[in-house]
Formats: structure tokens, C-alpha cells, sequence
């Protein structure tokens, strides 16, 4: 009995060690991402264009009834800055946002072959959360996650080589 708890535990530690890390799918559609649990970030090749897709299971009410938002990505935050969009963010101004089993945006084009390469230069973690200025004009952060940078470059060269 304690042999097999043993093994189970031994085949549990794989799982928790490797959730952090970036993953590369080839298929149709080439896509590097990277899950916590709560949200992921994954940059994919759609259509021939590089597409960045950030996806929040369960969103923030303020996120899940607004129809567009701002995103913010931060490589390597300080400790302490989960909510604010501390200097070194980048910003996608004003994009929709799906509401579908969670919230999530997408970003094409230049922005998104921005981030990907802050996302594979970031160091520990890069953060996004969506983020909205208020009616003072002070930045409001929501739904803000932290993926490890484990395996970054590597997933999201793979993407680049094919859709670059």
C-alpha cells in the first residue's frame, strides 16, 4: 500500500514541476503557451499572422461586463506591483474582449511580434492583466497573472520560425 501511495506521489511531482513551463503544438496551427491554472497566454500562427490570445477562466466583474479593455504585459515585475502596471509595461490599446467560458483578447500584427519577444527575453516571469483608466484618469489592474518564463524562447521561436 505505502509502495504504491509512493509512486503515485513520485508521478505527481512531474505534473506540478512541469505546469509552469511554456509548451510548443504543431499542427495546423502552431501555438506556444503557457497556462497557470487561472489564465494563459499563448502566442499562435492564424492565418499566416502572428496572434497573441490572453484568456481569463474566471474573470473580474468589471472585465467579464466590459466590451473593451486595455492589456498590459511587464517582463520580470518587481515583487509587489501585481496591481499596477509598474514602468517597463507594454501596452494594446483598447481592444475587444470575448466572453465565452471566461473572458479573453486577441492581438494581431505588430503588437503581438512585440510581446512575444519581450515574452521570450523576460527572464523569471511576465506578467499581463487587463487594465482600464477610470473616470480620474488613474489605471485600474484586473485579472492579473504571472507565467513563468521557463521554455518562453524556445516555444515562441517555433512560432516565429513559422509565422515570423
Amino acid at each position: 500500500m505505502f509502495r504504491r501511495f509512493s509512486v503515485f506521489l513520485l508521478l505527481l511531482l512531474p505534473t506540478a514541476a512541469s505546469a509552469e513551463e511554456w509548451f510548443y503544438e504543431d499542427g495546423g496551427v502552431p501555438i506556444a503557451y503557457a497556462d497557470n491554472g487561472v489564465a494563459q497566454l499563448q502566442f499562435a500562427c492564424r492565418g499566416g499572422d502572428l496572434t497573441l490570445g490572453f484568456w481569463v477562466r474566471a474573470p473580474h466583474r468589471q472585465v467579464a461586463g466590459a466590451q473593451s479593455m486595455n492589456l498590459a504585459i511587464t517582463p520580470d515585475p518587481a515583487a509587489g506591483t501585481e496591481g499596477s502596471a509598474p514602468p517597463g509595461s507594454s501596452f494594446a490599446q483598447d481592444m475587444p474582449l470575448i466572453h465565452s467560458d471566461g473572458t479573453s483578447m486577441i492581438v494581431r500584427g505588430p503588437v503581438a511580434k512585440q510581446w512575444a519577444r519581450i515574452a521570450q527575453k523576460t527572464r523569471h516571469l511576465v506578467r499581463v492583466a487587463y487594465v482600464h483608466k477610470n473616470a480620474k484618469g488613474n489605471v485600474e489592474v484586473f485579472d492579473s497573472n504571472a507565467f513563468s518564463a521557463k521554455g518562453s524562447a524556445s516555444a515562441i521561436s517555433k512560432v516565429l520560425d513559422r509565422c515570423g
